[in-house]
């Protein structure tokens, strides 16, 4: 197979498609913050299991609430972060070759452009509420022995979720082709 049909530059604008899977977790994120926020009462722990909660809780940082108290301008300058990091990788996507007859794009790329598309759709998903809000919604409390992870949200679970997968693809070394069979010798 021929490598001729990929072409350095170029905007392949099929990868568009993949942006349904980033609604898809828009969506799923909307709608659970919206029931936290309307069924849960602020800081109130709800338990499920006896290791996991729902509490809803309001995140004014970023990841684990780091520099939730730092003064209010990290509600506009996570906000630009996420656009543009969002924006970053829809470019990349768009970048993605097809895999075609014609163009020998390996199998592992399919699972960087579901990566890219939870990554993009967690981040827009915590950029709407930042926006609308002024912080992020979160509501999932996992717990043992006394301590608890910090709460999280269905978007941020999207955005660790790509982030596994793309380090999977690039840490796991990838299969080897198998051996082609000797073709026998023709007269």
């Amino acid at each position: 197979m021929s490598h001729t049909a990929f072409k350095p530059g170029r905007l392949y604008w099929g990868n568009l498609s993949w942006l349904l899977l980033s609604l898809v977790v828009i969506a799923a994120d909307a709608a659970s913050k919206w029931a936290a926020s309307t069924y849960l009462h602020y800081a109130t722990a709800l338990p499920i299991t006896g290791f996991f909660n729902l509490t809803l809780l309001h995140n004014h940082g970023a990841a684990f609430s780091f520099l939730a108290n730092s003064g209010g301008w990290q509600r506009w300058g996570f906000a630009v972060l996420a656009g543009l990091v969002a924006f970053g990788l829809l470019v990349w996507l768009l970048r993605i070759p097809r895999r075609t007859k014609a163009n020998c794009v390996p199998r592992r790329t399919l699972w960087v452009k579901v990566a890219i598309a939870l990554i993009i759709g967690g981040a827009l998903g915590n950029l709407i509420d930042r926006l609308n809000l002024g912080y992020v919604v979160d509501f999932l409390d996992f717990h043992a022995a006394g301590y608890h992870w910090p709460a999280f949200n269905i978007a941020d679970s999207a955005i660790t979720l790509g982030v596994i997968l793309l380090l999977m693809v690039e840490l796991v070394p990838a299969p080897k082709p198998a051996p082609r069979p000797a073709e026998p010798n023709q007269p």
